[in-house]
């Protein structure tokens, strides 16, 4: 079992998720169930999964959640690249 708290990434991910939130609140409020609360999911999910692969227990189920962590952050890098296509954020 890993401490998921003294993970780098996983303090990288909560950063991540929280500036996310702080990104989003600026997007129209008709994308408020759309891309806000994909991105928004997508974010969280990243530290989430690290913190609960951390509390399996074997390496392999850790990896495991690390995968899934890298599928959310290729998701949530796609939502990004949308947003900057629709003009919602800038690169």
């Amino acid at each position: 079992m890993h401490n998921y708290k003294n993970l780098e990434v996983w303090k990288r991910s909560v950063e991540l998720a929280t500036q996310i939130y702080s990104l989003t609140d600026h997007y129209p409020k008709e994308e408020k169930y759309g891309l806000v609360s994909q991105i928004r999911r997508c974010s969280v999910s990243i530290s989430s999964n690290i913190a609960e692969g951390a509390g399996r227990g074997s390496d392999k189920e850790f990896k495991l959640f690390l995968n899934y962590v890298l599928g959310s952050s290729f998701e949530l890098e796609t939502q990004l690249l949308i947003s900057i296509n629709l003009g919602l954020i800038a690169e």
